[in-house]
């Protein structure tokens, strides 16, 4: 098993971590009353699909096992595929589509959309999370302290090297216009405009802290001026 892979599971259950899943859970807002179905597309460590799983039929596509291995186990449907599973889906299946952090990494991310919006019902919701190409900018110029590294983001290619490999970081234009005629975008949040500044990280260990600095996000996250500088840009969309 890759280090890189046992280091980020071991990141995603620090306090950074966790309020980055606390905001995405609060910017969905998906009410418990009636039991939806729920497909989460490049599940990752299923964190997301176990926190639905405990009111909604979930089923989570993973087809990196060594990420699925080290997954939190929970009552939702595993899945260890891809885009070839979702072939096989009937049109109009689930209420609600998430697909966090994965088109950063694929090369056929029209052919993964498309397939998306085809299992989703009409109205239904399709949660996208993205890296935001100025929120990089900053951290890498400010965490990382490292502006070379910010310079060659605002180049052309806006790409970068992460743990998984080389990471493209795309426009939400590029998306909003390729679901143009398929889904409205519905809302877009920011994710992560201020925590991951903070090199200290001795008092994110704190309750004061955490509280504080999570209502600051849900704050921050539905003001135009902090989407721009988000880490994270959570994009919703109602298909038509």
């Amino acid at each position: 098993m890759s280090g890189s892979i046992k280091e980020y599971r071991t990141m995603v259950d620090q306090p950074w971590g966790k309020m980055f899943y606390e905001q995405i859970y609060r910017q969905l807002n998906i009410s418990n009353e009636k039991k939806l179905k729920v497909l989460d597309f490049g599940a990752g460590f299923c964190i997301t699909s176990e926190h639905y799983a405990k009111a909604h039929d979930v089923t989570s596509v993973e087809p990196n096992e060594e990420m699925s291995s080290l997954r939190v186990e929970g009552d939702y449907t595993l899945i260890n595929q891809g885009v070839d599973y979702l072939k096989t889906v009937e049109d109009n299946s689930f209420d609600y589509v998430f697909c966090h952090n994965v088109f950063e990494y694929v090369e056929d991310k029209e052919e993964i959309l498309k397939e998306l919006i085809r299992v989703l019902k009409p109205a239904g919701i399709l949660s996208v999370i993205k890296h935001n190409l100025y929120g990089r900018v900053m951290g890498s110029a400010v965490l990382a302290d490292n502006p070379k590294s910010a310079l060659d983001l605002l180049s052309d290619d806006n790409t970068e090297n992460s743990m998984f490999g080389k990471r493209n970081v795309y426009s939400n234009e590029s998306l909003i216009n390729y679901l143009s005629d398929k889904a409205a975008l519905k809302e877009r949040y920011g994710i992560r405009a201020f925590f991951g500044l903070s090199s200290n990280n001795e008092i994110k260990y704190t309750d004061d802290w955490y509280k504080s600095m999570l209502e600051l996000e849900t704050k921050a996250s539905e003001i135009e001026e902090f989407k721009n500088i988000a880490f994270f840009n959570h994009l919703l969309f109602v298909k038509k």
